[in-house]
């Protein structure tokens, strides 16, 4: 599991006293914790490791969106501190799928659903989500979808 492999890996980085490493572990577990919190009143309990991916890639996804501002406003070394938060979050993820992995998957998925027009991008995503969401980036994969639907 997931959170055993975060937790091992947090008491490993005390005792090597890698303090930066140890802060973002700490992070990840205490987002990971909100979530708990959160689904302890949901009808229906999702998997345990797809629960904590999807909110590493949220983590990853806060952080990029971060950098962006940091750079845009001239702050090079807290941009830099968000990518060595990434780095360690993206760990723990499940490798993510190359650009042309994704757009066979995308292709895979509109002869599947007989997807032909931007009027099915819903249906597209809601799809590629449902089968690729732990080793995908959604939001790079929009754009994918539209080109797909759009050409």
């Amino acid at each position: 599991m997931i959170r055993d492999t975060i937790k091992a890996a947090q008491i490993a980085a005390m005792k090597a006293g890698d303090k930066e490493r140890l802060q973002t572990i700490r992070l990840m577990l205490a987002k990971i914790k909100d979530r708990d919190i959160e689904l302890r009143t949901a009808t229906t309990q999702p998997d345990d490791d797809a629960m904590i991916i999807e909110t590493l890639q949220k983590m990853v996804k806060q952080r990029r969106e971060s950098i962006a501002m940091y750079e845009s406003g001239g702050r090079p070394e807290m941009a830099a501190a968000e990518a060595a938060e990434i780095t360690v979050i993206e760990e723990y993820l499940p490798q993510q799928m190359s650009e042309a992995e994704t757009a066979a998957a995308i292709e895979a998925i509109k002869a599947d659903l007989g997807a032909s027009g931007m009027k099915d991008m819903g249906r597209v995503m809601g799809e590629l989500k449902a089968r690729h969401a732990a080793t995908l980036d959604m939001s790079k994969a929009s754009a994918l979808v539209k080109a797909a639907l759009a050409g």
